[in-house]
């Protein structure tokens, strides 16, 4: 109980500060444009631009009226910036009526102070329209026909002066204050050289999906204020340095391993060019220790940065280096780019050693232990579990099994954070499959998590992501994936699409139901029709294959078994059965109704060789990640096989009775007798 209610509760934990962070971030990345405008502006016009002009600058005096110009610098960064923030923070909360009390809330804040009011912003316009929904709230149905307008105009009218009132004398003095202590405390780091030192925390919460949060929720606001101030600010590539993740992917091209190997050149280029920073996190993921690498190259960079005093006029969005360069300051150009060299060579150098040391321990020994071994500290946790639809999800937040029903998949979209750029990259991959499968009527799109709607079919989201979009679409189907360029669930959904155009519903890898399966719903989570295609006559489970009493004490042991017993039918060789162990790492083959079916990943269908089952009974249940399995189905299908061998399996174990006789089976012919329809 204990073990899985502390995941539970860490994953719970997670995703709060991620929807958190994400509201916060909401509100910064749809004005980026604004802010990009403004930084340009000011990079080119102020006083030391590079072609400085008084109108547009705000220095210098008007010869004809002898005031001092205005220019566009000081407005859009005093009046517009904030605005535009509170707005969209309020239009989150209560649409267009909340953006517009959030906005006139934050005029307040905005006139009682000298510095850029962002953190003001991000408060009063969320609290102007959750304030005005819950005031509206009040009268909802109760007011007289013909006098709505009426109402409604002059409560946000006088509502708004309120918040006004408010901002100026409550909020304003607060955040002034807090600013400035935040002001002052990275001075201090600065002049004390211990800024580096926030990678430690930085690195980490980007691969936990809180860089959106970090960057534009924290270091946007306060770096431009010291942009304002100083005409440039460190704080805003302290995230988006894109250094520390090219390394990474650099090291994988050259000491990497199979598809990893495969995948890294593409991913760099998204990475660096692209400035898709979210497109290296699973490199990370799947061997957690080379967080080492872009801590080091964080903090270099950063060093590196402090030493030469350069910085950004404005945030760079997304995290390209050709955004980078587009808003260095003037003097940092030098700075800017040795920071962003240095921090790729820094974490290159670091990531090939680990790399190259995880690639010697492999050599030593078992090859097949040492990769295991290996494999199990990457620490990569799937949502997405079982053959069918069962997740680890489930375990973290209540995701269950699902079949596809009657309702045909026409509109898919693919979320992340900020639904501006993994999830763009991998709507294109996938959008690009699924054309050119022919199904020109599905409908594929991207969007943050923030604003999904529970209108879509189904959703496409990274695995650390789940528990979020679980939240905003429970009625459509989720599909977990971890490699944004080459997910092998892409073709899973393809393939399923096919299918679904035959009208058969089939069992989908990664498809999740947001409700957890009684014990009496089983048959209808596991229904699978059976393909025309191989209703051919074959003996997949021979009576060699059955064993009434496995021997195995634990998860792996068992898997072996069954592998083994797949070989020595000759249905599969031992890279095959290596699989169904690296399978069990990713993807967790728990069905419930006390059975696991292992099996290999889509790389190892090479080898098989032709189509079998096994079939073993544990008399004492195994712990399969912490759920209790009794029988363990091993399988092997050749040229998609196994969806008719699963179809049938799944009816045997959809039905209570035939479990029930499978527990009191005393001969292995009983078996295959309960088992006859997968031999037919």
């Amino acid at each position: 109980m204990s073990t899985t209610a502390a995941p539970s509760r860490l994953h719970a934990t997670r995703a709060g500060v991620q929807k958190f962070g994400t509201f916060l971030s909401g509100m910064i990345m749809p004005n980026i444009g604004a802010f990009i405008a403004w930084g340009l502006i000011t990079a080119i016009f102020i006083q030391q631009g590079w072609l400085p002009v008084g109108a547009l600058g705000g220095f210098g005096t008007n010869p004809a009226t002898g005031t001092t110009y205005t220019g566009l610098v000081g407005p859009m960064i005093t009046y517009l910036l904030p605005l535009l923030i509170a707005y969209t923070g309020g239009k989150m909360v209560y649409d267009t009526r909340g953006g517009v009390l959030g906005a006139i809330g934050t005029m307040g804040v905005v006139v009682g102070t000298n510095i850029p009011m962002f953190i003001g912003a991000m408060i009063m316009g969320p609290l102007g329209g959750w304030t005005m929904k819950k005031i509206d709230a009040i009268w909802d149905g109760k007011i007289r026909p013909g006098f709505e307008m009426l109402v409604n105009n002059f409560s946000a009218g006088i509502w708004g002066a309120i918040l006004a009132l408010f901002g100026f004398f409550a909020i304003d003095p607060v955040v002034t204050t807090f600013s400035a202590a935040a002001g002052n405390a990275v001075q201090f780091m600065v002049s004390h050289g211990i800024l580096p030192l926030t990678s430690i925390f930085i690195e980490p919460a980007k691969v936990l999906f809180l860089n959106n949060a970090v960057n534009h929720g924290v270091l946007t606001p306060l770096g431009i204020q010291q942009s304002a101030a100083q005409g440039k600010s460190i704080l805003f590539l302290l995230e988006a340095n894109p250094g520390p993740g090219l390394g990474v992917l650099l090291a994988y091209m050259f000491f990497g391993k199979g598809a990893a190997k495969a995948s890294a050149p593409g991913a760099a280029l998204i990475q660096f060019i692209g400035g898709i920073h979210e497109i290296y996190f699973p490199y990370i993921l799947m061997r957690p220790l080379l967080i080492l690498a872009t801590i080091g190259g964080g903090m270099t960079g950063i060093a590196t940065l402090a030493l030469t005093h350069s910085g950004l006029v404005a945030p760079a969005a997304p995290g390209s280096i050709i955004a980078v360069l587009a808003q260095t300051a003037r003097d940092s150009y030098v700075g800017v780019v040795l920071a962003v060299v240095l921090a790729c060579a820094v974490s290159f150098a670091i990531a090939s050693i680990i790399l190259r040391a995880a690639k010697n321990r492999e050599e030593e020994g078992d090859l097949a232990a040492a990769t295991a071994s290996m494999e199990g500290m990457k620490g990569r946790k799937s949502m997405a579990s079982t053959l069918l639809g069962r997740g680890a999800a489930g375990a973290a937040g209540g995701v269950g099994t699902a079949t596809l029903t009657g309702t045909e998949i026409k509109n898919i979209v693919f979320a992340c954070d900020a639904g501006m750029g993994s999830s763009a990259m991998g709507a294109s991959v996938l959008r690009n499959k699924i054309r050119a499968a022919g199904h020109k009527d599905v409908k594929v799109t991207n969007q943050s998590i923030a604003n999904l709607t529970d209108t879509y079919d189904m959703v496409v989201v990274h695995q650390d992501l789940a528990l979020r979009a679980e939240e905003k679409t429970p009625s459509a189907q989720l599909v977990t994936v971890d490699n944004f360029m080459g997910s092998p669930k892409y073709d899973e959904i393809v393939a399923l699409l096919d299918e679904q155009s035959a009208t058969e519903p089939v069992p989908f890898e990664g498809v999740a139901a947001k409700t957890e399966p009684a014990s009496e719903e089983e048959a209808a989570a596991f229904h699978v029709p059976v393909p025309h295609a191989h209703t051919e006559t074959k003996q997949v489970l021979k009576p060699e294959s059955v064993v009434l009493a496995g021997a195995s004490v634990d998860m792996a042991g068992a898997i072996e078994e069954a592998g083994r017993l797949l070989k020595a039918v000759g249905a599969v060789d031992d890279e095959y059965i290596a699989s169904m162990h690296e399978r069990e790492r990713s993807v967790s083959t728990f069905m419930g109704n006390g059975l696991a079916i292992p099996h290999g990943t889509n790389e190892a269908k090479g080898h098989i060789a032709s189509s079998a089952l096994t079939f073993v009974r544990y008399d004492q249940p195994i712990d399969w990640q912490g759920k209790p399995v009794t029988f363990v189905i091993g399988i092997a299908g050749k040229d998609k096989e196994h969806l008719g061998i699963l179809a049938k399996v799944a009816k045997v174990f959809g039905d209570r009775e035939q479990v029930a006789r499978l527990e009191k089976a005393q001969t292995v012919n009983e078996v295959l007798d309960i088992f006859g329809k997968v031999n037919a």
